[in-house]
């Protein structure tokens, strides 16, 4: 039996989603995980890697529209810079910890090399991004290797997404929560046409204050009792143990569609991320990363770029798109698949002992009552 997500417990509604409630609604896209856990004499290890593939395995070298922004900029997601000036995307995208990042762009290299070979004719430069999971996970460790990329890109598949402690969501905390890895999608009307967004992250921000749900500040009348121990969310980091504040540890965000779109216009996109984990309580921690991507899988064949040949004929790029006047539905989907990722991930949540502390899963019930929102749920 599946378990229920944010919307089966009446913590979200609104929008109509596509059928997995996942990105993988948005044709073509496919997602992987990689999941490492280990309980060892000196170190838990609970890391890995997730995988996204814009057009597929098939599609892995052919360029998509692409947009990138940063809320706030503490924390890495290579291939950023190029996007930003090329409008481009043309490798797959990976998830990980801080310092495993190096570990997945070779692994994102050695998968293209085997599979799409002549790409690498040209050069890449893999987007791999990530968040900080050194309260469960021994990040010290360096347990994520090359080989767990790939394995993570050959796993990729369409249909229904895992969410929760899975890929490289599998050691994060979310609002003082169990977080980790979580999707949700958005059917879109524009004009005569129906169109996709979908939206994944992987989700270690907040502090748990600030967690609201449709609107109402749960995270504030849970505080007091995970302080009298009826609600627990976590033990304490050992004492003396230097690890960033609550609240800090990152979030990326990855949005697809199939809505034909500019550049800029993914970008625009991108942005619309903000307000999604706004609505989930969050101000931007000064020691987050919130990073987020954008791409559009229309013009199939447009923005290739290739060196071109001597005396070659210069062919030009054709890009459909949505006028820029239509964009407020897509904008809309952004927003509320955002916050709906966001809650699939807390409810995905279990309680895990970490390396350095331990950590309870969202108390859903006593969310509920608090919204009350059991009797729908």
């Amino acid at each position: 039996m599946s378990r229920a997500r944010a919307r089966d417990l009446g913590l979200v509604g609104g929008g109509v989603p596509g059928p997995h409630n996942a990105i993988t609604d948005v044709p073509g896209v496919e997602v992987g995980y990689t999941t490492l856990i280990e309980q060892r004499e000196s170190a838990v290890v609970r890391t890995g890697v997730t995988a996204i593939l814009p057009r597929g395995r098939g599609g892995a070298a052919e360029p998509v529209a692409a947009g990138v922004h940063s809320l706030n900029g503490n924390g890495e997601m290579t291939g950023s810079v190029w996007i930003a000036e090329s409008g481009s995307l043309g490798t797959p995208v990976l998830i990980t910890n801080t310092h495993s990042v190096g570990a997945a762009h070779e692994g994102a290299i050695r998968w293209m090399l085997e599979n799409v070979p002549g790409a690498a004719e040209q050069w890449l430069l893999p987007v791999v991004a990530e968040t900080w999971d050194g309260r469960l996970n021994d990040i010290n460790g360096l347990h994520v290797r090359p080989e767990h990329a790939i394995a993570a890109l050959d796993s990729a598949r369409a249909g229904a997404v895992a969410e929760g402690a899975v890929g490289g969501g599998t050691g994060m905390i979310c609002y003082g929560f169990k977080g980790g890895s979580g999707t949700a999608s958005r059917r879109v009307g524009v004009g005569d046409a129906e169109y996709t967004v979908g939206v994944f992250l992987q989700a270690n921000f907040g502090e748990m204050p600030e967690l609201t749900v449709r609107g109402t500040p749960v995270g504030s009348r849970l505080q007091p009792d995970a302080a009298s121990g009826t609600a627990a969310p976590a033990t304490p980091v050992a004492a003396g143990a230097a690890v960033p504040p609550q609240g800090a540890g990152s979030v990326i965000v990855v949005v697809a569609t199939d809505a034909p779109l500019l550049p800029g216009q993914c970008t625009a996109m991108a942005r619309r991320v903000s307000l999604g984990l706004a609505r989930t309580g969050t101000a931007g921690s000064h020691f987050s990363g919130d990073i987020f991507l954008a791409f559009s899988t229309a013009n199939p064949g447009a923005l290739a770029s290739s060196f071109p040949a001597e005396g070659e004929r210069v062919v030009l790029d054709e890009l459909r798109a949505v006028p820029w006047g239509r964009m407020d539905p897509l904008y809309t989907a952004v927003v509320e698949a955002t916050e709906e990722a966001v809650l699939n991930v807390l409810v995905a949540g279990d309680d895990t002992v970490g390396h350095r502390q331990s950590v309870q899963g969202l108390p859903i019930e006593r969310v509920q009552d608090l919204l009350g929102a059991r009797a729908t749920g």
